[in-house]
């Protein structure tokens, strides 16, 4: 009985704490007095594109998987019934429009059969897509097995198996559990194990180059920066210890609320770092950042927040931003006369500060060790 009670109260826990993450999303908590730093990339205009803009093909592949636009829903939700009409919503988007989906940590899944439905209602929705599963990696180096990690890969029929690393979060949150010791050698053992390709993910405060280089030792198959820019974790988790009355929590989400590497110095260093597939992610909001984010050397962008609000709304407010961020690609493509996504990846372009310092000072330390 002790058992059962134990288990039920965590999964109320979660489901609370899933449920709160939804709602102060919506609060649009975002990075105080950092950015992107994707305002200081300046793509270079070509007044002679030579193209017609019907010409533009924004088709891509990642992992093996063929894309109409290079576009992710990145890992939001999930482990509570409010999550059950966003991720409904986001995954007939992903089917509309060939783009993928990731679904939020699915440890409630694997606790809870009735939350486990809020998961698999996205593969239900998204027959065909490109739909990822996703642990924590503070959950590995608990020790959750591969046998788990097999059944929530299972539970949504996923083809890659996204993890996240999010030590920053679980430092902030009330019930936080900043425990990463060993993580590195879990993710090589999983490389090994699954035959499905692994993704290592960033929630917020990006991935440096050294990060990069011993994931890509560890044998997975893409990185997602995730960088500071966008949304606060820090924030997120500052508000909800407020709620629990936690001074020391409060002070450290406080202290920490911009803390991270801007989304385009840790997508430009990794590129410079590693030889892997790279997700562009953190604070993405329209168009423009996916085109600079591809020309900087991602294959894929990924967009949170913008999602999961006007998923919140309406389907038709979902599909309108789909369409703008696509047709925002298209221009873009046609403004520096890229006709395909192969050819915008080789478009110059020119950086300023505070950009160009985060990446020379950076990359000069690394290249003197």
């Amino acid at each position: 009985l002790l058992v059962i009670e134990m288990t039920i109260n965590s999964n109320k826990q979660i489901e609370t704490r899933k449920k709160e993450g939804i709602d102060l999303a919506l609060q649009n908590i975002q990075a105080k007095n950092v950015s992107t730093l994707f305002e200081c990339v300046h793509l270079i205009h070509n007044a002679l594109p030579e193209l017609n803009l019907s010409d533009i093909d924004t088709s891509t592949k990642f992992l093996g998987h063929d894309f109409q636009i290079p576009i992710l829903v990145d890992s939001m939700t999930g482990g509570t019934p409010a999550a059950l009409k966003i991720n409904t919503r986001l995954a007939q988007v992903a089917e509309q429009f060939n783009i993928g989906m990731g679904v939020g940590s699915q440890r409630a899944g694997l606790l809870s059969s009735r939350l486990a439905s809020t998961f698999k209602i996205v593969r239900k929705n998204a027959p065909n897509a490109f739909i990822f599963s996703n642990i924590g990696g503070a959950q590995l180096a608990e020790g959750l097995k591969t046998s788990s990690i097999r059944a929530l890969i299972d539970m949504i029929d996923a083809d890659a198996l996204a993890i996240h690393l999010n030590p920053l979060q679980e430092l902030v949150q009330p019930e936080g559990e900043p425990n990463f010791r060993g993580i590195l050698k879990r993710i090589h053992e999983l490389s090994k194990d699954l035959k499905i390709p692994i993704i290592v993910k960033e929630v917020g405060s990006g991935i440096s180059p050294q990060v990069a280089v011993k994931l890509q030792k560890n044998n997975i198959n893409a990185i997602n920066v995730a960088g500071v820019g966008g949304t606060s974790w820090a924030g997120i988790e500052q508000k909800r210890a407020i709620q629990a009355n936690l001074s020391s929590k409060i002070n450290m989400g406080l202290l920490l609320w911009d803390w991270g590497i801007p989304t385009a110095a840790s997508l430009l260093l990794a590129k410079k770092s590693v030889k892997l597939p790279l997700v562009s992610s953190g604070g993405m909001r329209n168009g423009l950042d996916l085109a600079k984010s591809i020309i900087l050397g991602a294959s894929m962008g990924a967009y949170a927040q913008p999602m999961i609000k006007f998923a919140s709304q309406s389907y038709n407010s979902l599909t309108q931003f789909v369409e703008d961020l696509h047709f925002q690609l298209k221009s873009i493509m046609f403004l520096v006369g890229a006709q395909n996504i192969k050819q915008l990846k080789s478009k110059e372009y020119v950086i300023t500060e505070p950009l160009t310092s985060w990446i020379y000072q950076i990359s000069g330390k690394n290249d003197k060790k």
